[in-house]
């Protein structure tokens, strides 16, 4: 049956202690995942193998500003980690009618800790299955999770991306190529072919390499020899330049040369902020012009069919929460490929009062158009059953709780 959605997340996490999931894991496997404490303070946190201590943030959530605290949050009671009905009874009180869900502040990067790939893949398969045949299944129209793919590679990335597609879920998301390298390989191809087949979204949170956009300092392909070219100075830092966030992803994709081979292919960056897209795309075909000749010829990387701004406008879609100015300028990005979230129950939320901040965030953009922001994209890109609900059911004027925020 089709949902009328007025609004859709698109970035959310799903963060409850992890003994809600870790019974998915294989037995010799179970004393390598995550597991929660409490510390004198009163705050939760989780021990992670090979990781410090990871700290819930939840006082930073559902609370005016000025009473937020990185202290204090524990995982039971607080918004965002509780079961699927909790989750839904907290999208109603938002006024959000479903949500893109991806892992809590916690995930498979920090998991990445785990050196044993075996058990690695065993407690990422665990929290898919949960995610799958748990979790959504509370309410698979609302909660839209994303599954994990290991980078332990090629074959298991294949072999998790099987798993989700079968099991329901709506898209996943990468942590890095799936080959498991740190730049795009030949191997790679064989996972966007299986996703095409599969009609399977990629979403990417943020960044190849986590939340922090450590895939911003990997490595390029492309060699050099430094007596050739000055200084050790490669173009790829130059196309980059101007990257922010998931900018640098980006880049690597478009000079791999991968939309050139599978024009269908699409990435949903998530939780990026949009105002530095524009310049980020005008500065990239600058820098393009002024250095893609002497790299073809020191270094064989190849020129592109087409600007790669032109790429990144085709094939990227990218996720903002409050970001007015961002708004203001989605016409140098393109009103389809943007997609509005809450980043619930994370610090950059204002849960329960996301009516509010859209209100705040759309000020004087035509109604077509916030929809397809707050809604219409997120519909399209991940392949929901959905109908358009009647025009004044779109709006957003709808009284919220008293602010949160400011």
């Amino acid at each position: 049956m089709s949902t009328a959605y007025r609004v859709i997340s698109a970035d959310t996490h799903l963060q409850p202690a992890a003994e809600t999931w870790v019974h998915r894991v294989p037995a010799q496997y179970r004393n390598r995942a995550p597991r929660t404490i409490r510390l004198e303070n009163g705050t939760d946190a989780e021990i992670i193998e090979g990781r410090a201590l990871h700290v819930f943030l939840g006082g930073m959530c559902g609370k005016p500003y000025d009473e937020r605290s990185p202290i204090g949050g524990t995982f039971d009671g607080t918004p965002g980690g509780g079961p699927p009905g909790q989750r839904l009874q907290e999208q109603d009180l938002d006024g959000v009618d479903a949500e893109i869900i991806f892992a809590g502040a916690s995930g498979i990067s920090d998991w990445r800790g785990i050196k044993d790939n075996a058990a690695y893949r065993a407690i990422i398969h665990g929290y898919n299955e949960y995610l799958a045949e748990e979790y959504c299944a509370g309410a698979r129209d609302r909660l839209i999770g994303m599954g994990m793919i290991p980078d332990t590679g090629l074959e298991d990335a294949l072999a998790e991306l099987d798993y989700c597609a079968g099991a329901g879920l709506k898209g996943v998301c990468l942590n890095g190529f799936p080959s498991g390298r740190p730049t795009p390989t030949p191997d790679d191809d064989r996972f966007w072919a299986a996703a095409l087949d599969l009609n399977m979204p990629l979403t990417v949170h943020v960044a190849f390499g986590g939340s922090e956009g450590r895939g911003s300092r990997v490595e390029w392909s492309y060699k050099h020899d430094p007596v050739e070219v000055s200084s050790g100075v490669d173009a790829f830092s130059k196309y980059a330049k101007f990257a922010f966030r998931g900018g640098v992803t980006a880049t690597q994709l478009v000079f791999s040369g991968v939309f050139d081979r599978f024009p269908r292919l699409r990435f949903y960056l998530a939780e990026n902020q949009i105002g530095w897209i524009p310049n980020f795309l005008d500065q990239m075909d600058d820098q393009y012009e002024r250095h893609s000749y002497w790299a073809e010829r020191l270094l064989q990387m190849k020129r592109l069919q087409r600007l790669p701004s032109e790429y990144v406008r085709d094939h990227f879609w990218w996720g903002f929460m409050r970001n007015p100015f961002g708004v203001r300028v989605r016409h140098e990005i393109g009103v389809g490929h943007v997609m509005w979230g809450s980043d619930f129950p994370h610090a950059e939320t204002d849960w329960p009062n996301s009516r509010r901040v859209i209100e705040e965030t759309f000020v004087g953009v035509p109604e077509n158009e916030r929809y397809a922001m707050v809604a219409g994209n997120a519909i399209d890109y991940f392949h929901l059953d959905a109908v358009r609900p009647p025009r004044e059911a779109t709006a957003t004027t709808d009284a919220s709780p008293t602010p949160a925020g400011r």
